[in-house]
């Protein structure tokens, strides 16, 4: 390891752990639902219950950020309003990580004043000070969050997201002009009328709430970023409104295709998926339908609701998972050379398992760091309990997790893991280690109930030969590399890792890529940025952070 080009991070792993840091919670399986002594008491707003009008039961998200510049992953919540005062609800909430999965209540002391109807949050360093910003998509007007030394600001009207006709859902950041700044894409989903909701549809001979199908769809929006927290839509000149608007639910920036430039994929409601090919000078082409991506292996239209991202198959390019509607399953889509992907979820075992439940937020991480990705759903219906009834369906929705194990995905029962039990309405999640131990915690927070801490248990019970990876890139605003491609080797054991913004469910996750090697003492660290540059780090031990910097 040469210190040219490798900074060491601040952290404290299994190994230099004080006593009495840890938060108390009872072991035995994968998790620990350690929420009650992490100091996070608070439990999301979006509407009331039950549940009346569809507007109530998509939100919301939450976010990982580095919000004071420590090292450790502090918590946002954009959180939600109700029908009766839609443009004004709590507020959102941010925690101090204190260490020790141990968190304070950061709101008021950090100035962050946002009261509206938050959807999907999106970090990213916008304008290039080294401070992780936040976006929010909302009902209404979208909100762009600047993290200051003194505290929270909203970006000014004139920043470019002036817009309050649409409800914006999700959003992810990414460079995509390659112009070393991050840009912007907005899902939005359709039109709503608080004061004059759409009349009750029939669903499956049962009266429910009217949408997303016979509503009006809005369009998404693309952003390009014009420096000091400026923003201008290029939607219309860039091929994104080629196009009908369509119930965007979620959206990923990442390099597809490996040809170094960043694509952005977007899950839609009940509608066909999109697949932004990105040609380069902010021309983008559809290649939904091409790439295999618009629909599944049926060619059925599904109601795509959180993304994940991995190498499930191993042969370097991504795969997308993505969660569906109950009654359906949810899709695993492998990724080939020539933007082709296939759907492969019964060949991994994945149909049947998930068809009972309605999927949001879902993982695709190496959670027992045992050199494969494993996967997390987060489930939860959006109809009453005496609607789900005459349904048939279970309003309230355990997790799945799904061991991966050869070749297949096997999902582990819920009387072997505790946390496994907890029948709740989720929604967004993110993922990120939390207590700076190595493996992947979980934050997850239900449509109008408590956020849930879930402390990953792996490392706790013995598991090492892992490394974190962070990037920095000094001379550029996006320092964290989001959009890049790690590759780490062993002798003829390869793992490919992407840095990406958007995914789960509304919600975002830190960009740190974890790999496991069993058995090794070191591993080889490559990087292609985002621009497509490559940059080989060199050989690193195990059992450590490390943050990479760009020659």
């Amino acid at each position: 390891m040469s210190p040219r080009w490798i900074a060491p991070l601040a952290l404290c792993v299994a190994s230099c752990s004080r006593p009495g840091d840890e938060v108390p919670g009872s072991t035995g399986g994968l998790f620990t639902d350690v929420t009650a002594a992490s100091g996070i008491e608070f439990a999301t707003t979006s509407g009331r219950r039950p549940s009346s009008q569809i507007l109530e039961v998509k939100g919301g998200g939450v976010a990982l950020l580095d919000e004071d510049g420590d090292g450790d992953w502090d918590v946002f919540v954009p959180n939600g309003a109700t029908l009766e005062e839609p443009g004004r609800g709590p507020g959102a909430k941010l925690f101090e990580n204190l260490g020790g999965l141990r968190f304070a209540d950061a709101t008021e002391e950090r100035g962050l004043d946002f009261d509206r109807w938050g959807m999907g949050a999106a970090v990213g360093d916008v304008d290039g000070d080294g401070r992780d910003d936040l976006f929010v998509a909302c009902f209404g007007r979208d909100a762009l969050l600047l993290n200051r030394e003194a505290g929270w600001v909203e970006a000014p009207g004139e920043s470019g997201f002036a817009s309050s006709s649409e409800w914006g859902m999700a959003a992810a950041f990414g460079d995509l002009d390659l112009d070393g700044d991050l840009d912007l894409y907005v899902a939005n989903y359709l039109t709503f009328d608080p004061e004059h909701p759409p009349e009750p549809m029939n669903f499956l001979g049962v009266d429910v709430f009217g949408g997303p199908m016979g509503l009006e769809a809005q369009p998404d929006r693309l952003y390009e970023n014009r420096g000091a927290g400026r923003f201008h839509d290029v939607t219309g000149d860039s091929g994104c409104a080629s196009v009908p608007p369509s119930f965007g639910l979620g959206a990923a920036i990442l390099d597809l295709d490996l040809d170094g430039r960043q694509d952005v994929f977007v899950g839609n409601d009940s509608m066909r998926n999109f697949l932004f090919h990105n040609l380069g000078e902010w021309r983008f082409e559809e290649l939904g339908e091409s790439s295999g991506l618009a629909s599944n292996g049926d060619g059925q239209s599904q109601a795509t609701m959180g993304i994940a991202v991995g190498d499930v198959d191993g042969n370097g390019f991504p795969d997308l998972f993505t969660t569906n509607f109950a009654a359906d399953t949810n899709t695993l889509h492998m990724g080939a050379e020539g933007l082709r992907y296939r759907d492969r979820t019964q060949l991994f075992g994945l149909a049947a398992a998930s068809r009972p439940y309605l999927g949001w937020s879902a993982g695709l991480f190496d959670f027992d760091l045992d050199a494969d990705e494993d996967l997390l759903v987060f489930n939860g219906h959006v109809y009453s309990e005496d609607t789900c009834r005459e349904l048939a369906h279970e309003p309230l929705q355990p997790p799945l997790y799904f061991e991966r194990v050869g070749d297949r995905f096997e999902s582990v029962a819920a009387d072997s893991e505790a946390w496994l039990s907890t029948r709740t309405r989720d929604r967004g999640a993110a993922f990120g280690d939390l207590d700076g131990d190595g493996d992947v915690d979980a934050i997850v927070a239900e449509l109008g109930g408590p956020l849930r801490v879930l402390r990953n248990e792996t490392v706790e019970r013995g598991a090492g030969s892992w490394i974190a990876v962070e990037l920095r890139d000094e001379r550029l605003a996006n320092r964290r590399g989001l959009g890049a491609r790690i590759i780490a080797s062993a002798g003829d054991r390869v793992q490919t890792r992407w840095l990406y913004s958007g995914g789960g469910y509304q919600s975002a996750s830190p960009p740190v890529a974890v790999f496991a090697f069993p058995g090794a003492q070191a591993v080889r660290l490559e990087v292609v940025w985002p621009d497509g540059e490559r940059q080989e780090a060199g050989e690193f031990e195990l059992e450590q952070r490390v943050a990479i910097e760009r020659r």
